[in-house]
């Protein structure tokens, strides 16, 4: 992975201040409780700047969900890894340092958000289709053209699918840090996430 400069390092920083700012004001307000005037006044930026980075607050807010703040643990992992990984493992371990518990709780707050205000969902598809195009990116870098471009698409596509259900509810999956005494069925996050990888390994 390459290193990013200064400027680049500052661009994402800027990025990350608003939509953390506009999808706090989600949260506390409601969609349509919020102006963008409040988005730049909450982060400290201008009106300008905000529009140098995004169209509306809705796609702010849609893209808090894609902000990971452990990429530097990533990148050290990657420095070390194993060059004969396969796509599945480094995939696995991947999902297992960036779906922390912050993470999969902003996406599930974002689908919920969603539910209230349509006019989110284009936004949304698009923050969870940047993040699968990251995951696709990493592991078409890492295997280093052993395999074909249709089999990691194929991967990543379909653990991207797998994670969906327990983000709207329709699976009964505890996010990491979430207890529910009451609901014994539950499987645990690492549970399921260990399922679906074994499925993928010995099929299905």
């Amino acid at each position: 992975m390459n290193k990013q400069s200064l400027r680049d390092i500052k661009r994402e920083a800027t990025a990350n201040a608003l939509a953390d700012a506009a999808f706090a004001l989600a949260l506390e307000k409601g969609l349509d409780g919020f102006v963008v005037e409040d988005v730049v006044q909450r982060a400290g930026y201008s009106r300008r700047t905000f529009a140098n980075y995004y169209s509306c607050k809705e796609e702010a807010v849609s893209m808090a969900a894609v902000i990971f703040n452990g990429a530097d643990e990533v990148e050290a992992w990657i420095g070390s890894l194993n060059e004969d990984m396969t796509p599945l493992d480094i995939l696995y371990q991947l999902m297992k340092l960036q779906l922390t518990g912050e993470h999969l709780w902003k996406l599930r707050q974002l689908l919920t958000l969603s539910k209230q205000n349509p006019t989110l969902e284009p936004y949304i598809l698009s923050a969870l289709r940047s993040l699968q195009i990251t995951a696709q990116d990493v592991i078409s870098d890492l295997s280093r053209g052993r395999y074909p471009d249709g089999y990691t698409h194929l991967l990543v596509g379909a653990v991207y699918g797998a994670v969906l259900p327990l983000l709207d509810g329709s699976m009964n999956v505890l996010l990491p840090g979430e207890s529910a005494p009451e609901a014994p069925e539950a499987v645990t996050f690492d549970h399921y996430l260990d399922t679906m990888f074994d499925y993928l390994r010995k099929g299905f």
